[in-house]
């Protein structure tokens, strides 16, 4: 039987899997689909303490991994299948097997929105992406127009990065100005090779006849003016939802399915605990969810110290 299984390796599950390792515990943690969550798809995280010249998303994933080695913690890369917190000890399938836990960290981050377009999901993988640096040194989007979808920090960092590969970088954008934060803002608005689309949202992706991206349909929201501009690629970057399908009906959540917190990291079942994206839509940021996992860390500790 395990003491702990955290659900989950992005910077809240990692802190927590550090935290509960140095406290002896030997944390079970399981990375899911995506090994060090979103952030590894980041190319430079400007805005993490102690790195003035910024670092990798992927390496600082990385690193934060092998501390929790470090101290003990067993990594194991596999998917959770279903949960069980009826009862106590916690039954957690994992690619098949049952894991039998005290108790439970949730750490599972968030994923992509997307636009919701039947052409989106047919040209998925085929021109449309969400993440430029994952997919935009492709050879099918460079010196080719791109498009991002999107005005906060997400689309921002797209579209910037973008800049080395298109030809020019069209940021589609539902308002008149850029939810991003001001410096972000201003690094785009002042790239000559990025040009905002205002007011604007994507009501079709072409061309599925073609089985590529070749254009976008846009709908002008105050003049309903409808345009078409072509790009090779198109960049989605409107935001995020919490990956916790897989809770549900096992723990509260709230109505667009982030788990809700009590006293701090608790759930509404004793003895599981929750750090990160995944309970969190205000913040969102690094930092944010590593003091999360810290706190749903320290909790564990308590709840275990507790019950023996």
């Amino acid at each position: 039987m395990e003491q702990v299984v955290i659900i989950g390796t992005g910077c809240a599950g990692l802190a927590a899997a550090i935290y509960t390792a140095r406290a002896n515990l030997s944390p079970l943690v399981l990375t899911g689909v995506t090994p060090g969550g979103l952030l590894t798809t980041t190319s430079i995280v400007e805005n993490y303490p102690g790195f003035p010249d910024g670092v990798d998303g992927f390496e600082l994933m990385n690193r934060m991994q092998k501390q929790a080695e470090k101290f003990g913690a067993k990594v194991k890369f596999a998917t959770v299948d279903s949960v069980d917190f009826t009862k106590s000890p916690f039954w957690i399938t994992v690619d098949g097997e049952l894991v039998v836990s005290k108790t439970v960290i949730i750490a599972t981050g968030a994923g992509h929105r997307h636009l919701g377009l039947a052409s989106e999901a047919k040209l998925d993988k085929k021109g449309i992406t969400y993440c430029a640096t994952c997919d935009g040194a492709l050879p099918v989007f460079r010196n080719k127009p791109l498009v991002v979808v999107g005005g906060g920090d997400s689309a921002c960092e797209e579209a910037l990065y973008l800049t080395r590969f298109g030809s020019v970088v069209y940021l589609v954008h539902r308002r008149d100005v850029l939810r991003a934060s001001r410096i972000m803002a201003e690094r785009v608005l002042s790239n000559p090779k990025i040009k905002p689309i205002w007011d604007s949202v994507v009501t079709d992706v072409l061309d599925v006849q073609q089985d590529k991206v070749t254009a976008v349909r846009l709908k002008n929201l105050k003049t309903s003016q409808e345009q078409v501009v072509d790009c090779a690629g198109v960049f989605v970057a409107i935001g995020h939802q919490p990956n916790t399908t897989l809770f549900k009906g096992q723990v509260e959540m709230d109505d667009n399915g982030y788990i809700v917190r009590r006293n701090g990291a608790a759930t509404s079942v004793a003895g599981v605990f929750v750090a990160g994206d995944c309970s969190d839509h205000v913040y969102r940021q690094a930092i944010t969810a590593a003091g999360m996992g810290c706190a749903a860390a320290i909790e564990v500790e308590r709840h275990l110290a507790a019950i023996s």
